[in-house]
């Protein structure tokens, strides 16, 4: 079905959706944009590992500028600069001209944004950034231009046409720029050995960071909180201890040492109610308890916790320390809370 909706454009004429032709449309962008990243990597050459190098020895921090569509691209690109290993923040360079210069240092390096290669608010800038010293790597569309002739490193982010039918939208050229700086990123966060880890440190609110950065002793029951009973305790005794702390479960201990002997949970509960050969009171615990319980180390990082509780199909846990004696206990709900899972 071709559907067509009919509305006035901001000129006042009326206008007209074809289903057909924003289909087209749709597909001729995404094609153009892709020819335009294709060109980028005969692109990767003694230019873009030279800027690698510069911004890899740099002692202070990646400058990233631009203004316009080409300043939204150098924001995204800082950011990916910084969540990935090397430090870097956005400058705008008409606030630079109005004191924001005094953020750059002689131990920085800037990579400045510009597709036609003539954008003024950088040509003010730049010349004095250059006589301090600062190495500036530039990523241009036109490698004849005024500010690729002052770059210590071109990047040529040229594209052959724009996606946009008129020729005017910034939309191949700023996806081409948005590539070079991912290329750039990762290829520094490799070379850095940048881990997993380090990423979750600086995405601490996120999920990777949750499930990179806490540990099971950041979410455990410690203390008076840990259900536990001594190996001579009655399954009335379990059965108060489970209620009172709320987890499921209770680990069964050695009384005078602490070390773990067994858990009982209220699986292990159902099952002996089911069994008519049990009887309840008068089978000690220890009959009941599961002699070898599935146990984790304080230190360990809570998403291992999670997947010994899906793999093993069991919701609590009992933490142990290296004599085997029970230092805390959680389930799923606790790890619910952490929002590791």
């Amino acid at each position: 079905m071709n559907a067509k909706i009919h509305s006035l454009n901001p000129a006042g004429a009326t206008a007209r959706l074809d289903n057909a032709a924003l289909t087209r449309s749709a597909l001729t962008v995404i094609e153009t944009e892709a020819r335009a990243i294709d060109i980028l990597k005969s692109r990767i050459d003694a230019s873009f590992l030279r800027a690698c190098e510069l911004m890899f020895d740099c002692p202070g921090r990646v400058i990233v500028s631009g203004m316009g569509k080409s300043g939204h691209v150098a924001r995204k690109i800082a950011a990916t600069l910084a969540s990935t290993g090397t430090p870097a923040f956005f400058v705008h360079p008409g606030e630079a001209s109005h004191g924001d210069l005094g953020m750059i240092t002689q131990k920085d390096v800037v990579l400045a944004l510009s597709n036609s290669g003539e954008t003024d608010e950088l040509l003010t800038i730049l010349p004095l950034i250059k006589r301090q010293g600062v190495p500036l790597i530039l990523m241009t569309g036109n490698p004849d231009s005024s500010l690729a002739t002052m770059a210590d490193v071109h990047l040529d982010v040229s594209v052959p046409e724009e996606a946009c039918p008129l020729g005017l939208a910034p939309t191949a050229s700023t996806t081409a720029a948005l590539v070079m700086g991912d290329a750039l990123a990762i290829a520094l966060l490799e070379a850095r050995g940048f881990t997993d880890e380090d990423f979750a440190r600086s995405h601490p609110a996120g999920t990777l960071g949750r499930r990179l950065l806490v540990h099971i002793s950041d979410i455990m029951h410690s203390g008076d909180k840990v259900p536990r009973i001594a190996a001579d305790a009655s399954l009335s005794d379990a059965l108060v201890e489970m209620t009172r702390k709320d987890l499921g479960m209770t680990a069964i201990v050695d009384q005078g040492t602490n070390r773990l002997l067994g858990i009982f949970t209220d699986g292990d509960l159902r099952r002996a109610v089911d069994d008519d050969d049990i009887d309840l009171r008068a089978t000690p615990v220890t009959q009941l308890m599961n002699p070898r319980p599935k146990t984790i180390a304080a230190d360990k990082l809570a998403i291992e916790a999670a997947r010994l509780m899906e793999d093993h199909k069991i919701h609590a846990i009992l933490v142990v320390d290296a004599a085997d004696c029970v230092v805390g206990a959680l389930n799923i709900h606790d790890l619910l809370r952490a929002r590791v899972v």
